[in-house]
């Protein structure tokens, strides 16, 4: 058992877990907000006049209490902990086999991370499904087991893949962008200041960087993701012309500015958590 936890890659997965258990924790009511906007729920209709992040902040707290803002966050848990485990010790096992002796450049830094986060989008697809309805608000699920369950007896094992093609498309761009752009900004700042106490400071302000601008990129695949895995008869074809049918461009970018929040502080955090706790064990992140 000792022998286990001492390899470098169960030592990234333990790494990486705790750093996803803090930023989830921290930001589940911008993941929220993002995903009641993204569906039009929580008391926030359509032709209600302009929908904005504190409109449904406001109606959530009104109708479901400060706590309501925290609904989802069992699945959020469940996905997050061992997914971002899955994350970074999938990225430093790929970093260590192909980067072993150099830096990976700008498109090394994207293949390893859009790598490391198609292994764990597929493998945490299905706690991703439930979380999505736990936070959309039209389900009434009790437990994430439960709601396994219940979707296997009602709607078949393939539902909880639903959103798969959406989800790929917004994942793995995402962090193989967020990568490069983290890692390239990192190996610009002067060496006095990577190598002096504030360098976790300025690596959170080459993360949040990195994270804007992944972000925006991505956000209309998380726009038909969400619409996909809170109707599964719909396709992803079908998804983006409902979406734009209904809402034209701009509803590929509903939800933009707390998601924008949240996975910039979520990413910035975890890499931040991660690369300290990696450097307390002695091992190069």
């Amino acid at each position: 058992m000792e022998l286990l936890l001492a390899h470098p890659a169960i030592k990234a997965f333990m790494c990486g877990s705790l750093s996803g258990t803090c930023s989830t924790l921290l930001f589940q009511p911008l993941d929220l907000v993002k995903t009641r906007l993204q569906t039009l729920q929580g008391g926030v209709q359509p032709g209600s006049g302009r929908v904005g992040m504190m409109t449904v902040l406001q109606s959530v707290v009104r109708t479901e209490r400060l706590l309501g803002l925290w609904r989802g966050v069992s699945p959020s848990f469940a996905r997050t902990i061992p997914g971002v485990g899955i994350y970074f010790s999938t990225f430093y096992s790929l970093k260590q086999h192909f980067f072993q002796d150099s830096s990976p450049g700008p498109v090394g830094a994207v293949l390893l991370g859009a790598g490391a986060r198609t292994v764990a989008g597929v493998s945490m697809l299905p706690v991703t499904v439930i979380k999505t309805r736990f936070e959309c608000g039209r389900y009434s699920y009790r437990s994430v087991t439960g709601a396994l369950r219940t979707v296997c007896q009602t709607e078949g094992p393939a539902a909880l893949f639903s959103g798969l093609m959406a989800t790929l498309l917004r994942d793995v761009p995402f962090s193989g962008i967020y990568v490069m752009f983290y890692s390239q900004t990192k190996a610009s700042l002067p060496t006095e200041i990577s190598t002096s106490p504030s360098a976790p400071l300025a690596n959170f302000t080459c993360g949040i960087l990195a994270g804007v601008l992944a972000s925006l990129v991505t956000q209309p695949a998380d726009v038909v993701k969400t619409h996909v895995q809170v109707n599964p008869r719909l396709r992803t074809v079908e998804a983006v012309r409902c979406i734009y049918v209904e809402h034209r461009l701009q509803g590929f970018f509903r939800g933009a500015v707390p998601r924008t929040l949240r996975r910039t502080l979520m990413a910035t955090m975890a890499w931040t958590v991660y690369e300290q706790m990696m450097a307390r064990l002695g091992l190069k992140s």
